[in-house]
């Protein structure tokens, strides 16, 4: 019990840690709204602690499926730390600031070719953008980008050549996916690969759909103003991360249909040896 306690407090802290590093980093001037980043860290850990210090599940997904989660949460986390000091630099610069922003614009030069997603989101922006706003846009859309393929690749090496998820131990449907019902919607198998299928499709189209749909919806009303540093680390963030996070339990619900469908062989087979026997 102390155990389980300890590690949903540290969990709880670690994405409370994520929500507040902008406003941490960040010079005062050019952080707004602290009580609501105070707010949401507070919230954030206490869904975290609440969801882990239970024994029974609720809403987190493969929540006994190492390491799904912590490559999620170190994506984000590496995104939202990266996109910081990359911002950073351009209000108070420094050496380390120097060095992301380098290496940030290397990145960005290599990711932002035509139709690239990078590309997509640069040319989401108004017409009368200022450079320095493209440049940023330009360069936090490529880091945050990379990592979240960085990740999905990082997933597949743990699925394909790991053994994702047997590698752990039995996988228990109920525990990590609790807003899975398997008694109803037809066979289960079909429907974790259709479910599977959607996942990978819409994680691999949203980054070109979303800059399309802010720039269509651009002549209807103002869109949401990346000006300010802290709107433009989340909304980068969001952008390549839910893709991403996406794709990656689409790669899973497909790996548990395969898992199933050989237990479902192998019961099979041994019958039909019983049965010949």
């Amino acid at each position: 019990m102390i155990a389980r306690i300890t590690g949903a407090a540290l969990r709880g802290i670690l994405v409370a840690l994520v929500v507040v590093i902008p406003a941490l980093y960040l010079p005062s001037a050019a952080t707004t709204a602290t009580e609501i980043v105070v707010l949401l860290a507070i919230l954030g850990f206490v869904l975290t602690f609440a969801e882990y210090n239970s024994t029974f599940p609720s809403f987190i997904e493969f929540r006994d499926a190492p390491p799904l989660n912590r490559m999620r949460f170190i994506a984000l986390m590496t995104m939202v730390t990266f996109l910081t000091l990359i911002c950073k630099e351009r209000i108070e610069p420094s050496n380390i600031t120097a060095l992301f922003s380098g290496f940030g614009l290397i990145i960005a030069n290599m990711a932002d070719f035509p139709y690239s997603p990078v590309r997509l989101v640069v040319l989401m922006l108004p017409a009368g953008a200022a450079p320095e706003l493209i440049y940023d846009v330009r360069v936090t859309a490529a880091v945050a980008y990379v990592i979240a393929l960085l990740t999905v690749l990082a997933f597949w090496f743990a699925v394909r050549v790991r053994g994702w998820p047997t590698a752990n131990g039995a996988f228990n449907v109920w525990i990590n996916l609790p807003l899975f019902d398997p008694t109803t919607g037809g066979d289960v198998v079909a429907r974790l690969q259709r479910d599977g299928r959607i996942n990978m499709i819409l994680g691999v189209l949203l980054p070109f759909f979303i800059p399309a749909l802010v720039k269509m919806a651009s002549d209807l009303f103002d869109p949401i103003s990346l000006y300010s540093p802290q709107t433009l680390i989340w909304t980068m963030s969001a952008w390549a991360f839910l893709p991403a996070s996406m794709i990656m339990r689409g790669l899973a619900m497909m790996r548990i249909a395969e898992l199933i469908e050989e237990k479902r062989r192998r019961v099979y087979s041994n019958a039909e040896a019983m049965q010949t026997a």
